[in-house]
């Protein structure tokens, strides 16, 4: 598979996806927008996919969006702006339905898009150096197609802040703001990194898919909603009910692996 602005690297089961415009600190155009759909859609479909990782090349994870894009963008009609505009958001919309599980390996800027490349992902860890920022107020624009995420991930009061302030935000407040899960030394990065795509493999499959359609329920209803109460319990009598679960609740009985895990060598 051909790209311009991305590399597609696969270790067995985990595919890494690295934004390769290293010398624009990965900034969004309309070619990174286009492939990374193109590339989120195509391991979605790969079942030998376990998990996707979302990184950069160079010395930022993704500074935002292309200047000379954006130059181009403000000489557009009110129609071709709409368009493009729907070219990101759909790009973040696959990202975050992916059936997979995902983990944003941010390093150096993340700025205006990068950051909502970060909360789209399920998973975010950051090098201690990383630097997170809502930046589009001071442009005279505001974090549109990201802001569904960037919201869901630190809370909306947070969000009316540095929606408006446009702050700079450090790795270690990312965390605290819930933007990232954890925060490691930049040489560490990819260790730790490692250490949690094996727990996710431990997981199986169809299992996770249909976790993160729970979840969608879930962030949208209420513990006092009968409704979903049943709906949770239409969903675990079904999954309970596929080949998948009963190979996980007959190997736990049996003490032995499931069959999505490799077998151990002798």
């Amino acid at each position: 598979m051909y790209f311009e602005t991305l590399e597609l690297e696969r270790n067995g089961p985990i595919a890494t996806v690295w934004m390769n415009r290293p010398d624009l600190h990965n900034a969004f155009n309309e070619t990174l927008i286009a492939e990374l759909i193109r590339a989120f859609v195509v391991l979605d479909g790969d079942d030998s996919v376990r998990v996707v990782i979302l990184a950069g090349r160079g010395p930022s994870f993704c500074a935002g969006a292309d200047l000379a894009w954006m130059r181009r963008a403000a000489d557009y009609s009110e129609e071709k702006n709409r368009a493009d505009a729907l070219a990101l958001a759909r790009m973040l919309k696959t990202l975050y339905r992916m059936q997979k599980p995902t983990i944003a390996r941010v390093h150096g800027a993340a700025f205006g898009g990068g950051t909502g490349l970060t909360a789209a992902c399920d998973m975010a860890i950051a090098a201690d150096s990383a630097t997170f920022a809502l930046s589009e107020v001071r442009l005279g624009l505001i974090p549109a197609t990201i802001g569904p995420y960037v919201a869901d991930a630190i809370g909306w009061r947070q969000a009316r802040r540095y929606f408006l302030s446009a702050e700079r935000i450090d790795a270690a407040l990312a965390r605290q703001l819930g933007l990232v899960h954890e925060i490691s030394p930049a040489e560490q990065l990819d260790a730790r990194i490692g250490k949690l795509v094996q727990e996710l493999c431990k997981g199986a499959p169809a299992a996770q898919a249909e976790a993160k359609l729970l979840l969608a329920d879930l962030r949208a209803g209420s513990p006092l909603d009968d409704a979903l109460l049943e709906k949770t319990a239409w969903h675990i009598a079904r999954v309970r009910s596929q080949p998948e679960a009963r190979e996980g609740l007959s190997a736990f009985l049996d003490k032995r692996p499931p069959g999505w895990l490799p077998a151990k060598k002798p």
